[in-house]
């Protein structure tokens, strides 16, 4: 399909606000050509957690050049491949791809339009007109691990995961190194919400699994579990324990229970993408995010500066520059077949 046909589509595209933003603001001059899409994972894109984060880079790119943008949520496996493929016939320049579920469908759509940019994340896919993020999410899992077992008085701490996939498993396994750096005779007891996709949002379950964990003397439990995380935050809340979020900066949901939230940029990697990509600077390839890159870390903020103390942030923020700087090492799940360190 030829730029000229491309942009003709986009700007007819413009005239129907069925599937954009509400309420944004046209696109003028030359930059109306441009036009950048997302389709967003299971959960959608106000799940307060992973998608809601890739939305609030979206919109911080909305924000600041006034390009509208096109947003499709999947209810079902087979909306990725249509919906990608919809936004590339609709002439986008750029297309978000949110999640690692969506890498075969972004691999098939993808080698059908070469001319356009994807970009996975929290995937992979190797084709040249492909970008993916990842991010090491041991490392911020470390962190926060570290400040459970600190802030435990009973000396057990839970974790609650979404899918049982090698990705949760990754956190798991970062929060274990963390809390047992800090306490090696600490207990941990995980939960995952199930084993298909319906576990991102099942806030329920993650309630019950994070009651039953209290019952089990647990006093701080970290849920990366996607929607069903906010179910744990609640439980969290309701029983007088501490929660720890996760993806976005959970901390304001429940002040003074949650605290802190292990945050991974995503809101960064959406508007950088799609700068790049509006700038020229975009490039294909894998890249992968950690505490160097600014990528994963723990948030501190007004809602729980009270829950850390001078000498828990100090301990954290060594334990940072350590992995940073390559003198301690996390172990990361993926690599070491398990969680072996």
């Amino acid at each position: 399909m030829s730029r000229a046909i491309r942009a003709a589509l986009a700007a007819a595209a413009l005239l129907s606000c069925a599937f954009f933003v509400p309420g944004s603001a046209p696109a003028r001059g030359a930059e109306a050509a441009f036009f950048p899409g997302v389709v967003f994972d299971y959960g959608g894109k106000y799940d307060k957690s992973f998608n809601e984060g890739v939305l609030t880079g979206i919109e911080r790119f909305h924000r600041e050049t006034g390009i509208n943008y096109k947003a499709l949520e999947i209810s079902n496996d087979v909306q990725r491949e249509q919906y990608l493929r919809r936004l590339a016939e609709h002439g986008a320049d750029i297309i978000l791809a949110v999640g690692f579920s969506q890498a075969p469908a972004v691999a098939k759509v993808a080698k059908e339009f070469p001319e356009i940019k994807f970009t996975l994340i929290d995937g992979v896919v190797k084709l040249p007109n492909v970008q993916s993020i990842l991010f090491s999410e041991q490392e911020g899992s470390y962190l926060v691990g570290m400040l459970a077992a600190l802030s435990s008085k009973t000396h057990t701490v839970g974790f609650v995961g979404g899918m049982d996939i090698p990705l949760i498993r990754r956190f798991e396994c970062g929060y274990e190194q963390g809390v047992k750096a800090v306490a090696p005779d600490d207990h941990i007891i995980a939960n995952m919400v199930g084993t298909t996709p319906a576990a991102w949002s099942d806030p329920t379950r993650g309630g019950e699994l994070a009651k039953s964990q209290f019952d089990r003397g647990v006093d701080v439990v970290f849920a990366a579990a996607g929607q069903s995380g906010i179910g744990v935050l609640q439980a969290a809340k309701d029983a007088g324990k501490y929660s720890i979020g996760v993806d976005s900066n959970q901390n304001h949901l429940f002040p003074g229970s949650v605290l802190t939230s292990m945050v991974k940029r995503v809101d960064v990697a959406a508007y950088n993408a799609i700068k790049a990509a509006q700038d020229g600077t975009w490039q294909a390839g894998v890249r992968t995010l950690g505490l160097k890159e600014e990528g994963v870390g723990w948030a501190l903020d007004e809602n729980n500066a009270k829950l850390v103390t001078p000498e828990m942030k100090a301990a954290l923020d060594a334990a940072s520059a350590e992995i940073q700087n390559g003198t301690r090492k996390v172990a990361n799940y993926d690599e070491t077949n398990g969680c072996k360190y």
